[in-house]
């Protein structure tokens, strides 16, 4: 029991880590997804829906498809 103690002491870190990867994961892809369906990237939005890149895919779409001004 002690010992049980001990591991959940040691990663208590571990629960809101992931809860903020998360949430910056989500956000990136709503925000990529949203993109892709509005510029009628079909491609880019099945892949953004399926691969977890914790929001480097989406970003990287992000990137590419800036409009030039």
């Amino acid at each position: 029991m002690e010992r049980l103690q001990q591991l959940m002491v040691t990663f208590s870190w571990l629960i809101p880590f992931i809860a903020i990867c998360v949430l910056w994961d989500s956000v990136w892809k709503v925000i990529g997804m949203w993109k892709a369906a509005r510029n009628n990237h079909l491609v880019w939005f099945i892949c953004i829906a399926i691969f977890n890149t914790m929001g480097i895919l989406p970003i990287i779409y992000l990137l590419l498809d800036k409009k030039k001004v």
